[in-house]
């Protein structure tokens, strides 16, 4: 599938996207770049790739080589006709572009301990409700805390929640400032 260069102001076809997150080290690519938020030379990349891929730190050499070879020679270029990296391959050094934020929709499927953001939130918000409703209905040791208090209580932790997930994806929040 030829991808082609993307234009800061192109959107990336859906089929694209998916192209690209099929492979398990573009994803660990654009996640370890999402992570630094800075440019990344190619050999701390596969340095990383390696580690997550054997659970082991340092990753043998062999492992490390090997993901080295196919980052340079595959994924990163990949990445970078289609516009979601910036790989200098002379230098080599890669840094995420702001198109990036194309494929991130299709990354936050999950959080890291496998729970999706929306069903973390939904079993909050029922939770607390149903913590409110006995409360207000005067149900053992459920009511021995006013309803203020539960509501007052889950809001801080929906809060809490809500500005660790903008936390872990600053550098998505930050370069749109930029």
């Amino acid at each position: 599938m030829n991808i082609g260069l993307l234009q800061t102001d192109e959107v990336l076809p859906e089929t694209d996207i998916h192209d690209i997150l099929r492979n398990d080290r573009r994803r660990n690519v654009i996640k370890c770049l999402q992570d630094r938020g800075s440019e990344v030379s190619l050999r701390d990349l596969a340095e990383h790739i390696a580690e997550i891929e054997t659970s082991e730190s340092p990753p043998p050499s062999n492992i490390r080589d090997s993901v080295y070879v196919s980052l340079h020679q595959t994924h990163l270029p990949k990445l970078d006709d289609a516009g979601i990296v910036d790989y200098d391959s002379d230098r080599k050094t890669i840094i995420l572009r702001k198109s990036a934020r194309q494929v991130d929709l299709y990354m936050e499927v999950v959080t890291r301990y496998g729970v999706t953001w929306a069903t973390y939130y939904r079993a909050l918000g029922t939770i607390s409700l149903l913590s409110i409703v006995l409360a207000s209905t005067n149900t053992p040791f459920v009511s021995a805390i006013d309803p203020l208090l539960w509501a007052s209580l889950f809001l801080m932790i929906i809060a809490v929640s809500t500005l660790y997930q903008f936390w872990s994806r600053r550098w998505l929040y930050l370069q749109q400032l930029l």
